[in-house]
């Protein structure tokens, strides 16, 4: 099946608000370790970008598989752990890079999972957020972008496991 795209966030536009994130991120945690959790699989591209821009000599990526909208456009609200952290965060600064925030209750769900983990803080820096879907309140540290209700692809998210690869963020046209 294809999609009918729009594209909302071109490329540039979006490389130049993860500097500005990249930088704000660097300042807040000068003379810490960071811990950046990457939320897999649609944040790797915004992360991979992210991490170049936090200039910071002691900086760590790992990876959180979490998969809570299977092969439709709307979220299950059951949140699946597919693959989980390689190493300990007790004690760390942890920052959750996360693709987009809508109803909050995947994020939720992992910001209450990561803090019985024991770490020292946790943050959360999300590259899009849905505020007319937000069934429950969640703390942004760091925002890319606030959309409308539109169900988006591009730049690491998918519809069915497609479109990750394209450089910017489109709207995916309802029929």
């Amino acid at each position: 099946m294809t999609h009918r795209l729009t594209t909302l966030l071109s490329s540039e536009t979006i490389a130049a608000r993860v500097k500005e994130l990249g930088a704000e991120i660097a300042k807040a945690y000068s003379g810490k370790k960071l811990v950046l959790i990457v939320i897999l699989k649609g944040s790797f591209l915004f992360a991979a970008d992210l991490c170049r821009a936090i200039e910071l000599r002691d900086l760590r990526v790992d990876f959180l598989g979490v998969r809570s909208y299977g092969e439709g456009t709307e979220t299950s609200g059951v949140v699946q752990i597919t693959q989980d952290l390689s190493r300990p965060i007790e004690g760390e600064d942890v920052l959750i890079v996360e693709d987009i925030v809508d109803t909050g209750l995947t994020l939720l769900h992992l910001t209450d999972l990561l803090r019985t983990r024991g770490p020292r803080s946790v943050a959360v820096c999300a590259l899009l957020k849905k505020p007319t879907r937000a069934r429950t309140a969640v703390d942004i540290d760091y925002l890319g972008f606030t959309i409308d209700d539109e169900f988006v692809v591009g730049y690491g998210l998918d519809v069915g496991e497609r479109y990750r690869n394209l450089p910017y963020i489109a709207m995916v046209e309802r029929d």
